[in-house]
């Protein structure tokens, strides 16, 4: 099945619900990290989906595999912030478990997207 938009990419798909999820799980945290650790865990989580889209409309291999490195990347990091707000007592257990779940689907899938590719691009090269 050939598929027409990013938007028909589960990664992408995936990678949305997460920002939902982290939204709703960081409208509760403290006034004081709303400038803090708040915007930086919401950009990290936007940049997912973001930078799978952006990769999708690239022309060229070499371009593809840069944003969706760039995604993966991303995803590290909102893993990283989410350890931090764990340690910090600023998540509840319900909304870490869940975007822990979510999050690590879309962390394997992005390494499937970017690091099988690059395997293949390099066997098929010798």
């Amino acid at each position: 099945m050939k598929i027409n938009s990013y938007k028909g990419l589960i990664v992408w798909q995936k990678s949305m619900k997460l920002v939902k999820l982290i939204y709703s799980a960081t409208s509760s945290f403290p006034k004081e990290e709303q400038y803090g650790l708040v915007n930086q865990i919401r950009r990290a989580a936007v940049s997912i989906p973001s930078n799978i889209a952006e990769g999708y409309g690239r022309k060229s291999q070499k371009e593809y595999l840069r944003f969706y490195s760039i995604a993966y990347g991303s995803a590290l990091e909102l893993e990283t912030q989410i350890i931090i707000a764990k340690e910090l007592n600023l998540i509840n257990i319900i909304n870490s478990k869940n975007i822990d779940f979510l999050l690590t689907e879309v962390i394997k899938m992005l390494y499937v997207l970017v690091y099988r590719h690059k395997e293949r691009r390099a066997l098929a090269a010798t």
